[in-house]
């Protein structure tokens, strides 16, 4: 269960941005840029799921977790626990387990067989979800989810994730539209702090990163991908 210590803000993204940095969790690749699921072409990723390998690392996240969404939404606020296919699953199963809640998981489509169903688990008509997953990058991801949580009868009306890259600075409103508030630990803002403080990455390197941060979609389209977001507005 959780074990309800609250630290501030600041300290939370500082201590998840060392994590991530730890356990080998920063990459940097700008001649071979990595391409996410929306078509942005990027020198950097961030891999949340290799956290999960680390009992103290992973448990002290999910704490945060738990401390971030507690105090910014409420102690009594859900009744179910939702991770996206497939990161988000074992944050929710974590996450859940703290708050003493059920859990549930959602595909990303119809399994094409069986009950050709895209949540898994028990959720019932108008029970509140906290949905999951283990990075934010533009908040498109998180929409189509949760159009399968409201077309099941429920509802959703928060997301958390472990980071938010934080390059688009309008995804926390086009979430609100979606009717949902982002909660997170840690961006690249804090991760760049930490490698310059403790020297992790040459000046020049960090700078390159800073440059596809400042300005992610001109260097997505001089590196082979998209120039401009996807329509998120479904």
């Amino acid at each position: 269960m959780f074990q309800n210590t609250f630290p501030d803000r600041e300290t939370i993204a500082e201590l998840t941005a060392k994590m991530l940095w730890e356990i080998g969790a920063v990459h940097f690749r700008a001649d071979e840029p990595y391409t996410f699921t929306s078509g942005l072409k990027s020198p950097v990723y961030i891999d949340c799921r290799k956290l999960i390998s680390y009992p103290r690392i992973r448990s002290a996240v999910c704490d945060f977790g738990c401390a971030t969404v507690m105090r910014d939404a409420g102690f009594e606020k859900y009744d179910v626990i939702a991770g996206g296919e497939t990161a988000g699953i074992p944050y929710a199963a974590f996450i859940a387990e703290r708050m003493g809640l059920p859990m549930i998981y959602i595909r990303k489509k119809p399994k094409g067989f069986g009950r050709n169903a895209r949540i898994e688990g028990d959720l019932k008509e108008g029970q509140r979800v906290l949905f999951v997953e283990d990075l934010t990058t533009d908040g498109g991801s998180k929409i189509s989810f949760a159009n399968a949580i409201r077309e099941a009868g429920a509802q959703v009306t928060d997301t958390f994730s472990v980071f938010y890259y934080g390059i688009f600075p309008d995804a926390p409103e086009t979430l609100a539209r979606h009717g949902m508030k982002l909660h997170y630990l840690t961006t690249w803002k804090d991760v760049l702090a930490v490698a310059r403080a403790q020297s992790l990455f040459d000046a020049p390197t960090l700078d390159a990163v800073e440059e596809f941060l400042g300005k992610p979609l001109e260097w997505s389209a001089r590196n082979g991908g998209i120039d401009k977001l996807p329509s998120r507005e479904e």
